[in-house]
């Protein structure tokens, strides 16, 4: 079989390859922060192993994995990498540029830390307007559908949902039962308070029914790091059923991106 991880490949095998076609190439993207108390904290890995599986099942190439991301509001907790956000932006666009400049240009970013969406966003309309490539992304745990929860969780689709509960902690139990400390595990316990206002999420605090936003650390909001949902509902088959859509539906976007020319700027259907 082809080697389809471009850091196992000599540069002589990825010339060879790109010689006789031009693959799709996947950029995974993650983080390293705290994911609750029976987690580890390299979400990248689970990023990188499911971008893994999908380069080999889609004939794509999957470059190295970005292993931190922008994740600022988990800078309080030790252990965390975060890129700053001009740090984040710049090393992205390297990294596009690296591929485009050997005129690569089906480029797929996948971003497995939902923190990054914006800079992501930014980054790729810049680089559509300078070099004329449209690169698309997929945030990588927000790919599950309302039918997909309800399978794996029944009734409690949404208490399961949350960061430092599912669906990473279900993945991580498919993927990597090893690394789990379940005798750590502790019940969520959000809802403090900031500026004499209680917390909700990461984002904002709430006034009279409304979000109000604020610059938000985890630990304004919680000190366990489960910001929302209860892990305890968490499992390897619901992490089973979840990492094997998000690898059948990325696929099929891999083979789709094979038949476009990503600097057609399109138009109407």
């Amino acid at each position: 079989m082809p080697k389809h991880r471009l850091k196992d490949m000599t540069f002589l095998e990825f010339a060879e390859r790109i010689a006789h076609e031009k693959p799709v190439i996947l950029i995974p993207l993650g983080s390293q922060e705290e994911q609750g108390p029976i987690c580890p904290m390299g979400d990248w890995m689970l990023t990188e192993a499911l971008a893994d599986r999908i380069a080999a099942q889609a004939g794509a190439v999957v470059a190295p994995t970005i292993p931190f991301g922008y994740a600022d509001y988990f800078r309080p907790v030790p252990g965390g990498i975060q890129f700053r956000a001009g740090t984040f932006r710049a090393v992205l666009r390297d990294v596009c540029d690296s591929f485009l400049d050997h005129g690569l240009d089906r480029l797929l970013v996948f971003n497995g830390h939902s923190g990054n969406h914006p800079l992501v966003d930014e980054t790729l309309r810049v680089l559509r307007a300078e070099r004329g490539v449209v690169v698309p992304w997929v945030n990588v745990w927000r790919m599950i559908p309302p039918e997909l929860w309800k399978a794996a969780h029944g009734e409690n689709a949404g208490r399961a949902q949350g960061h430092g509960a599912d669906p990473m902690t279900s993945v991580y139990l498919h993927v990597f039962p090893g690394l789990m400390r379940p005798d750590l595990a502790q019940a969520p316990n959000p809802g403090r308070m900031l500026l004499g206002l209680p917390t909700a999420g990461l984002a904002a605090v709430r006034f009279k029914g409304m979000d109000v936003n604020v610059p938000i650390d985890v630990t304004d909001h919680c000190d366990n790091g489960i910001v929302s949902g209860d892990p305890a509902l968490a499992s390897a088959e619901a992490g089973r059923a979840f990492a094997d859509h998000i690898v059948a539906t990325t696929v099929a976007l891999v083979e789709h991106l094979k038949t476009i020319d990503p600097r057609s700027q399109g138009g109407r259907p």
